[in-house]
């Protein structure tokens, strides 16, 4: 058995400072605080937190001893976490903006996010990061649901004014759009679902298998659903011959899971995206 100490992760704490229902099914915190200046922010457009929760019947205030916590708690009763896209960072005021996908009492973040009030403290690890689209790119693809908004418009809205592409965003119903400032070439399509999403009403690998991709060097941003992006990245990379290297593609959530299951089988083959 290794010696080696468990290497302590930073844990930022941050409070609520606003709240604002953007949609039917998406609310936006802004979160601020002190500790925002000891954020290490990186310069990717899909930064991503990993929010803690603890079990409110155990009385924990954030931040939490995680190492403390692991001595004293049954791993079923440690905090665990939820991942959210920072939409926006506003460095003037020191907040960032997270919006979360909400379904009244359904899930851990959503049902908190749409309790959260003035004050109340969340602390979170990261930010992770991993794609900006390439100013030198021909074309961009960017495609997901809900999940996927906040990271697909931020994305969007720091192309240059010259940037060519198309954004496919697939959500409930029409009372779901929000306003997203794309480049004049970027065209910004919604999709209907019509119903909460199953894998009978889901639209977006129709639409994309539908979508004519240009020649040229194409980047892709394609996020959302694991057994849609297994299906998405099979066409994208086997039939269209895209390059590999330049699609960023990956699940943010799978259907029927609890989010501590789906990341546990992140790691089996079931929750691999590649099958190649």
């Amino acid at each position: 058995m290794s010696d080696k100490p468990r290497k302590i992760r930073r844990q930022t704490l941050l409070h609520v400072v606003s709240r604002e229902q953007l949609s039917p099914h998406m609310v936006r915190l802004v979160l601020g605080g002190q500790d925002f200046r000891a954020i290490e922010f990186k310069e990717d457009t899909d930064q991503y937190i990993k929010l803690l929760f603890a079990d409110p019947s155990l009385g924990l205030e954030p931040p939490f001893d995680m190492e403390a916590l692991r001595d004293r708690l049954p791993k079923h009763q440690m905090p665990t976490t939820r991942t959210y896209t920072i939409r926006h960072i506003d460095r003037e005021a020191e907040q960032i903006w997270v919006d979360f996908v909400t379904h009244g009492d359904e899930g851990l973040a959503g049902p908190w996010a749409e309790r959260a009030q003035p004050g109340d403290p969340i602390s979170f690890f990261g930010p992770g990061s991993g794609y900006s689209p390439r100013p030198d790119a021909d074309w961009h693809l960017l495609a997901g649901d809900e999940a996927a908004l906040p990271a697909i418009a931020r994305s969007v809205e720091s192309m240059s004014l010259d940037a060519s592409g198309l954004v496919l965003v697939e959500v409930r119903s029409e009372e779901e759009r929000q306003q997203i400032d794309a480049p004049a070439g970027v065209e910004v399509r919604w999709l209907y679902r019509g119903a909460d999403f199953t894998p009978e009403t889901t639209v977006l690998a129709d639409e994309i298998r539908r979508t004519e991709l240009p020649p040229g060097d194409v980047q892709a941003f394609v996020h959302g659903e694991r057994a849609q992006m297994k299906e998405i990245r099979r066409h994208l990379v086997k039939e269209r011959g895209l390059n590999r290297k330049e699609l960023s593609i990956s699940a943010y959530w799978a259907y029927g899971r609890k989010e501590q299951d789906f990341q546990a089988e992140k790691k089996t083959p079931a929750g691999q995206i590649d099958d190649d």
